[in-house]
C-alpha cells in the first residue's frame, strides 16, 4: 500500500472556523506571541496563558471538521496515510484520521510545568474539564500547563516526523506557509523521486528549487482535486 505523508498547517482548519495566527485579524494581532506562546510569557503571567488556551479549547466545541479533513481521512481506504500537523486542534482525529503526529502539541491535553514532555504527566482533558484553573496541579505537584510546544521550546516529535517523510511515496502540504521551522524543513527529507503536492490558495515559497504540483485552492476544494489525481 502506497505511503502518503501529509503536512498540514493553519489553512487546513481555517474553513472550520479555527482562528489562524498569522493572517490579518488573526490571533497574533490580538495576543502578542511573546505573551501567550513562549515559556517566558507563561512564567510572567501564567493565568493569562492558561485562560488563552481555555478559550482555544472552548472554540473546539463550536467547530466541526471540514470537508478537507474528511476527504483526507477517506484516503486511508486506499493508502497508508500519516498526517503530520502543525495544528493543535483535534479536527483530524474527529474526521477519522488514525495516524497523526502533532508537532506543536495538542490543545486537549495538559501537562506538568516542570517536565512538559514526560508522558507520565500528560493528561487528556474531557470537554467538561476544558477550563483549567490556577491551582490545578500535575502529578508532580506543578501547575498544569497546556501541552503545547511554544516558541523557543524543542519539538520532540520532529525526529519521528522525519522518519515518516523519508519513507513517503507521495508528500502533500496543505495550508501551511512553510515559514515555521522545523516543520518547514520536512520537505528537504522527501526523496527526489517522490511527487509533492501543495494545496493552498496563497502562494507558498519553495526555496529548494524542488518541483512541486500546486493546487491553488482551499483545503476542501484542494483535497477534492487531489483525491481525483490519486484515485486514478
Amino acid at each position: 500500500m502506497k505511503k502518503i505523508v501529509v503536512l498540514t498547517g493553519a489553512g487546513m482548519s481555517a474553513e472550520s472556523g479555527i482562528s489562524t495566527f498569522r493572517d490579518s485579524g488573526g490571533l497574533w494581532d490580538k495576543y502578542p506571541v511573546e505573551q501567550v506562546a513562549t515559556p517566558e510569557g507563561y512564567a510572567a503571567n501564567p493565568k493569562l496563558v492558561i485562560d488563552f488556551y481555555n478559550e482555544r479549547r472552548k472554540q473546539l466545541l463550536e467547530v466541526e471538521p471540514n470537508e478537507g479533513h474528511i476527504l483526507l481521512a477517506e484516503l486511508e481506504k486506499k493508502f497508508n496515510v500519516t498526517v503530520i500537523t502543525q495544528n493543535v486542534d483535534n479536527l483530524h482525529e474527529r474526521a477519522g484520521s488514525t495516524s497523526i503526529i502533532h508537532l506543536h502539541g495538542e490543545l486537549t491535553k495538559v501537562t506538568s510545568s516542570y517536565q512538559p514532555n514526560n508522558p507520565m504527566f500528560i493528561k487528556t482533558l474531557s470537554p467538561e474539564e476544558y477550563e483549567v484553573k490556577i491551582g490545578d496541579l500535575a502529578a508532580d505537584g506543578s501547575q498544569l500547563r497546556p501541552f503545547i510546544v511554544w516558541f523557543g521550546e524543542a519539538v520532540p516529535m520532529i525526529e519521528t516526523a522525519i522518519e515518516y517523510v523519508e519513507k513517503a511515496d507521495v508528500f502533500v502540504i496543505i495550508g501551511t506557509s512553510l515559514n515555521v521551522y522545523p516543520a518547514a524543513g520536512l520537505l528537504s527529507y522527501v526523496a527526489d523521486s517522490v511527487p509533492v503536492y501543495i494545496i493552498d490558495p496563497n502562494s507558498v515559497n519553495i526555496s529548494s528549487g524542488r518541483k512541486v504540483n500546486v493546487i491553488s485552492k482551499g483545503a476542501s476544494a484542494g483535497m477534492e482535486e487531489l483525491k481525483k489525481i490519486l484515485f486514478v
